[in-house]
């Protein structure tokens, strides 16, 4: 069975300049995420999917680049385009798609949810943060009733995908065209795995835990 990363990048980030490759505690904000899936040891092969080979040069021990046609950075190009595109130029047996803006997911996190998949219990499996408060959708109480208020440790708990990684089997893509499949397994993160880096805010929020060390 082949497990192949892969994490699609475009350097010309509309919210952020130069984001993936803006220094986060010295170095490089992407490299990350990257050496956090290159010492997976379920994981056969990562990659970096990027039309620009200068980002090569930045890409740490372990991942592999492989150039995607530039007409993939398009603002209009949706994540399906891209994917559809790296699957067929690389095959696997699990996939797994990661991001960069996600640069605090724990190694022994993302192991756990491909070992999910790999053994046929699960089809796929997607990071996620347990939030278990009085939540609220489409004007209505979500998980509670207004006229029964519960203690808060009785909610029903709510499950937000953080998008720091999806893994899937290739069938779930290829015959279902969907990152997340029938028989999902939930990769829960604490408040530091689920850090996503979005806006300015969030980068310099992201400086102070790499500051404080709270990431390791």
């Amino acid at each position: 069975m082949k497990t192949v990363a892969f994490v699609p990048i475009r350097l010309n980030s509309q919210r952020i300049e130069q984001k993936n490759l803006r220094p986060l505690g010295g170095r490089p904000l992407m490299t990350y995420l990257l050496e956090s899936l290159a010492q997976a040891k379920n994981i056969d092969e990562v990659y970096v999917y990027c039309s620009n080979p200068d980002i090569a040069e930045h890409l740490p021990a372990g991942v592999k680049f492989l150039r995607r046609d530039e007409r993939l950075d398009s603002n209009t190009t949706l994540g399906a385009e891209i994917y559809d595109a790296f699957t067929r130029e690389v095959d696997a047996d699990i996939y797994i798609l990661a991001h960069t803006t996600s640069p605090f997911i724990r190694t022994s996190t993302i192991e756990q949810a491909v070992a999910a998949v790999e053994s046929g219990d699960h089809d796929s499996a997607f990071s996620a943060e347990r939030i278990q408060t009085f939540t609220w959708w489409e004007g209505k109480p979500l998980n509670y009733s207004l006229q029964h208020i519960p203690r808060t440790q009785d909610l029903e708990p709510i499950f937000v995908e953080t998008s720091a990684f999806f893994v899937f089997k290739r069938e779930v893509w290829r015959e279902q065209h969907r990152r997340i499949g029938e028989r999902p397994y939930i990769a829960v993160t604490d408040r530091i795995e689920s850090m996503d880096i979005d806006n300015p805010d969030d980068f310099t929020l992201a400086e102070a835990i790499v500051a404080a060390g709270l990431n390791r």
